[in-house]
This record gives C-alpha cells, sequence and structure tokens, in this order.
C-alpha cells in the first residue's frame, strides 16, 4: 500500500459571537432573553492561517453541534465554518420549521454582509439535512406565506440568500419522515399508552413476529406508524379548532407522545442494512429510549406538531424539496450510522433536482465519528469533503 500523506493540520479561531434580529413573532418563542430580539447563538471556526471567501454554514433545528468532531475537523483542514444555534437551541416543543429557516437565513445575510464571506456552501448535518435543503428550495424559490396551523412567517416576504452549494452530511430526510418511521406503532390510546396491539409490539418477548422480520409484517407495522401518526395530527387540528371557536385562537395547548423510538431496523439488522450494532440505536438501548423523556417528539405543543412532526402537514422534507435544488450538491452517508440508515443517504441523493450531484459513504462511519476508531473515517469524511470543495471552487487546493 503506498504511505498516504498526512493531512495539513492548521490552527483555528473559535470566535463566539451572536446573530440578533427583530422578533416579529407573535408569541414568545423561547424563554429567556429578550421579547423584542431572536438572538441566535453563533461559533466563527475561522482558520488562521488559511484566508477564504467561503464559509461552510451548519445549523440543526435544535441546535448543540458546535463541537462535533465533523465541525472541528473541518475547520483543521483549513476550512471556515460556522455553526449557528436556532433560536430552540436544546428544546423543540414550540419549534416551527418555518421559523428556523428564518433564523438560517439571518445567520447567512450576517455571514455575508458583517462576515464579509461572498460564498456560503449550506452544511446540513443529521436534522440539518432537511432544513438545509428546505431553506435553499424557499430561498430560490419561496412560496411558503405561514407555518401549517396558519402561523407565520411568511418566508416569501424574508428576502433569503440563496446558498452557492450544499452538503448533506449524515442526515436523514426529515423530522416528520424519521420520527414517523421510529414511531411505536403498537400504541392505540395516545392518553394511556398500556394499551399495545400485541402482534405491532416491537419490544413484547411474546409477540408472535420476531426478527428477522417478514415484508408483510413491516408494511403492516409501517402503516400503523402512519395511521398513528395521521391520528395525532387530527386531534390536533381539532384542538385548533376548538380553542377557536372558544374565541381562544392564540391559545396552545402542550401534550406528550409517548412511544417514539420502535424502529424494526434497530432490532432487524437486515431491514435499510448497513454496519450498526443491532439492538442499539444513537441514544442508547431503544426499548429504554422508546419512553425516555429524551425521545423524539416526546414533548409537543399543537402547532409545533404540524410544523415539525405531522406526516402530511410539515414542510421541512428533503425528497420533496429535492429537485428544487438548483446548486451543486455532495451527500456524505455513514455505513454504521445507527440514526441516519442508508436508505436516508439514498432518497435524499436520488431527490436532488441539480446534475451536479455526488454521493459517498464512509464504510464503518457512526453517527458522530465518535470513537478512538473513528478518527480515520473522520479524516476520510473531511477528505472527501475538501475535494468536492476545491473542485467547485469553494476552497483553494491544499
Amino acid at each position: 500500500m503506498p504511505h498516504q500523506q498526512t493531512p495539513v493540520r492548521y490552527e483555528y479561531d473559535r470566535i463566539p459571537y451572536l446573530v440578533a434580529y427583530q422578533n416579529n413573532s407573535a408569541v414568545r418563542d423561547v424563554y429567556g432573553g429578550v421579547a423584542e430580539l431572536v438572538v441566535l447563538e453563533s461559533y466563527l471556526l475561522k482558520p488562521k492561517t488559511v484566508p477564504s471567501d467561503t464559509v461552510l454554514v451548519f445549523m440543526h433545528p435544535i441546535g448543540g453541534g458546535a463541537y462535533l468532531p465533523m465541525i472541528n475537523a473541518l475547520a483543521r483542514a483549513g476550512h471556515h465554518v460556522i455553526y449557528c444555534n436556532s433560536r430552540f437551541r436544546g428544546t423543540d416543543s414550540a419549534l416551527l420549521m418555518e421559523k428556523v429557516v428564518e433564523d438560517l437565513g439571518e445567520c447567512i445575510k450576517d455571514a455575508k454582509n458583517r462576515l464579509g464571506y461572498s460564498k456560503v456552501v449550506l452544511a446540513g448535518w443529521s436534522g440539518g439535512g432537511s432544513l438545509s435543503v428546505f431553506y435553499q428550495q424557499q430561498a430560490q424559490h419561496p412560496t411558503v406565506t405561514s407555518s401549517p396551523s396558519g402561523d407565520g412567517p411568511d418566508l416569501t416576504g424574508l428576502g433569503l440568500i440563496p446558498a452557492d452549494g450544499i452538503m448533506l452530511l449524515a442526515a436523514h430526510i426529515s423530522r416528520h419522515g424519521t420520527m414517523t418511521e421510529w414511531m411505536d406503532a403498537s400504541i392505540l390510546d395516545e392518553n394511556d399508552p398500556g394499551n399495545r396491539d400485541p402482534e405491532l409490539d416491537l419490544y413484547n418477548p411474546d409477540n408472535p413476529n420476531q426478527p428477522p422480520y417478514p415484508p408483510e409484517f413491516l408494511d403492516r407495522y409501517h402503516q400503523a406508524q402512519i395511521a398513528r401518526n395521521r391520528r395525532i395530527t387530527k386531534w390536533v387540528k381539532d384542538k385548533l379548532d376548538e380553542l377557536k371557536t372558544a374565541g381562544r385562537p392564540d391559545d396552545e395547548f402542550a401534550f406528550v407522545v409517548h412511544g417514539t423510538m420502535a424502529d424494526p431496523r434497530w432490532l432487524d439488522p437486515s431491514v435499510d442494512p448497513n454496519e450498526r450494532t443491532p439492538g442499539t440505536c444513537y441514544l442508547g438501548d431503544p426499548q429504554v429510549v422508546n419512553m425516555s423523556p429524551v425521545g423524539l417528539a416526546r414533548f409537543c405543543t399543537l402547532r409545533s406538531w404540524l410544523s415539525q412532526w405531522s406526516y402530511d402537514d410539515a414542510n421541512g422534507d428533503a425528497v420533496k424539496c429535492g429537485p428544487d435544488i438548483a446548486v451543486p450538491a455532495l451527500v456524505i452517508g455513514n455505513l454504521a450510522d445507527d440514526a441516519c440508515t442508508p436508505s436516508h443517504t439514498r432518497r435524499i441523493f436520488e431527490a436532488i433536482g441539480h446534475p451536479d450531484k455526488e454521493m459517498h459513504e464512509i464504510p464503518g462511519a457512526n453517527h458522530y465519528y465518535a470513537g478512538a476508531d473513528q478518527r480515520d473515517k473522520l479524516r476520510g469524511a473531511v477528505g472527501i469533503v475538501t475535494d468536492w470543495l476545491v473542485r467547485h471552487d469553494f476552497a483553494a487546493a491544499r
């Protein structure tokens, strides 16, 4: 095997800063802060000796990724990187995807107008992938005038700036699509999650349906997941109508969704196969996560459900928005990922409408590149990103 040259590692500054802009929301979106402003906690990772007119912009709907291995590794490779948290940093109970798009738009305006970058490449990690595709679609040709509940913002009036390229890294198709695939299809009564269909309860040892699951069972299970999502959506819409009829149209209503980590693929490695470890998911033991406080969509509000989790109503969908993408795209999937599995990577790639697109998969890489055995996988992924950026004139050859 020929000797591989060790990649250059650049020192970089991590510069914390705030993006603040006028809050036009009719309600207080998050606890704390200044009511009149939306304040986005942000970080610029800027290599000390490598100038660039291009910046890679990361945002996840609920943030928290500013110290991810990939973010740091890209800066060490000489790329300028922004990680900007949305206003919903750390909590999604009242999150509207349309407001997250607004936040991302303000971050990009700040990167261009204040920080002076002439080119922006969206870098959508995990749940930031569908956000980035939704943003780019609306920046190119805005059509969404409100969230699904009829609330703001009107994306057609925000002056969103399109990115020059888009990278989708360990990304899933959408928050609502992913959560529906993870939903516990056995729950029959949202007010009594112990009321279950025993033939759909993946964690019931007496369930006659056990791995490996036949296609007929998987189809039945997924249809039951969609039906459960739609039952919740119907209840949400009825509740909003009830509040409106009662003369309280501005009221919200909080609720809990139990059982959102019961995807057959976590128990059966032959479903959407990759190199993940059976019986685990990215949050740990899926049976524990299924009813734990940290599961997706556990704590919700009516308007947020429609914008973020409704199978039929939510707008932030990489597969539906992908055909409109009009800039070069790079898609990277991790083949030991226990959160975003290969079918998501491939569905996103196939959906991208721009002809200049490419897909790479990293053997052995897990979702976060976490662990000592992941360093070479991370280097490989950063190498693919760097090569793509150089070939598209977003970075100088190293």
